[in-house]
């Protein structure tokens, strides 16, 4: 190869476009369509469409580009630490001088794309709350009218009539008709829910399919249908599949029933047995009310023969209150006169420890005067008083103005 691009004697000079052109046409001759495997690091997903990346092993790593309409396509969100399989054509990126492998085709390593998008789609949504319990609706237990929303064509919805009119005969049915998979499903399932909302004449929506496979069931997996499902105000339960298949519609729904048929079985109750059960519970309203009169009787009996002269019952009444009466009076009386003699006792001790008594025995406080003439503090020992001093004299009755001429 060397031996082609620099001949022996050649003393042409390239340029460095020119060299890097002719090294990719060799390269991209050379290798062709390559398979890669690696994990993914250094992810952009450019305004253009475009994705760029690189992908790694323990050992290397390469740049890698997948161009808008490569990966239009993709089913799952490509990310940093994902491993992958993917194919495409090696390059040389010139304005880098790099080689490259751009991206025509990329599956997760280990888990199919739709595996992987259905996780990841639900992780979202779930930390955003749209399956949190406190969401959900209560299903009405009579609801006048459930609308479906499915494939007018296929088995499930000949099912769920069917159950829904012999469960509940009376019941109205209505129909919005929606493709259930393929390209354009999802939005006009989330049409559907959306038309149904504004018509407000179903109390319950039924929105599913019957069973196939994951790609089969794969618009209830979108996140179109999801959202519609959560901001729907009018009760839904989801019927999709059979038991074993669960969507992600399963989760933002108000109801999740194992199949198109148990749907319809949840969404009303059968009209016969609601009959029967509101016959059983009158009878046994009818019975209770009859005890209740039988035992309000008896009662009235043992009242009238009992109270045969209700004036006598009254003036008995009224003699015994009034003996009620003369012990209250008598009991509060004693009452007063107890607490008046401790309060006479309590009196003659204070008094006993008054100062005012002490004065009246001869004895006087002596106080020094503050500069606004007020008595403050008092005078028990001669050496906190200075001659001159300003002072007065309480006593018994009235109090005395003095100065001090000595001290002894």
């Amino acid at each position: 190869m060397q031996e082609d691009l620099f001949p022996e004697g050649s003393d042409h000079v390239y340029s460095i476009s020119e060299l890097t052109d002719t090294l990719k046409e060799v390269f991209e001759a050379q290798f062709g369509q390559v398979h890669l495997m690696g994990e993914i690091s250094n992810f952009h997903a450019h305004g253009s469409g475009h994705l760029y990346f690189t992908l790694k092993d323990e050992g290397a790593q390469i740049r890698a580009a997948m161009f808008r309409g490569a990966n239009r396509n993709l089913k799952f969100d490509p990310e940093n630490g994902l491993e992958v399989v993917v194919s495409g054509r090696l390059s040389i990126y010139g304005p880098r001088g790099e080689y490259q492998i751009v991206v025509e085709h990329m599956e997760p390593k280990g888990l199919g794309a739709l595996q992987l998008a259905f996780e990841q789609l639900k992780n979202k949504l779930a930390a955003e709350g749209l399956f949190d319990e406190n969401r959900k609706q209560v299903i009405p237990l009579l609801p006048h009218t459930v609308g479906l929303i499915t494939s007018p064509t296929g088995a499930a919805v000949q099912d769920m009539i069917r159950i829904l009119r012999r469960r509940h005969p009376q019941v109205n049915i209505l129909l919005y008709p929606t493709r259930v998979q393929g390209d354009g499903a999802a939005e006009e399932i989330a049409q559907g829910i959306a038309a149904m909302n504004q018509w407000g004449e179903a109390q319950v929506l039924l929105v599913g399919r019957g069973g196939g496979s994951l790609e089969d069931l794969w618009a209830f997996n979108t996140e179109t249908v999801v959202r519609a499902i959560a901001a729907s105000k009018i009760p839904i339960i989801s019927a999709v599949g059979h038991e074993t298949d669960t969507t992600i519609s399963d989760f933002a729904a108000d109801l999740r029933a194992p199949t198109p048929s148990a749907a319809a079985e949840l969404s009303v109750p059968v009209l016969a047995d609601l009959k029967l059960t509101l016959a059983e519970r009158l009878g046994q309203l009818w019975r209770r009310a009859a005890r209740v009169i039988e035992e309000k009787r008896g009662q009235l009996k043992y009242f009238r023969s009992h109270l045969k002269d209700p004036k006598r019952r009254l003036e008995e009444w009224s003699q015994h209150l009034d003996h009620l009466s003369e012990s209250l009076l008598q009991a509060m009386k004693s009452q007063i006169d107890q607490r008046r003699h401790q309060t006479d006792i309590f009196r003659e001790k204070l008094h006993a420890l008054s100062p005012l008594s002490i004065l009246q025995r001869g004895y006087s406080i002596l106080q020094r005067l503050d500069a606004k003439g007020e008595a403050k503090d008092v005078i028990t020992d001669t050496k906190r008083v200075q001659l001159n001093d300003k002072l007065q004299v309480r006593l018994a009755q009235g109090s005395l103005r003095v100065w001090v001429e000595e001290k002894n």
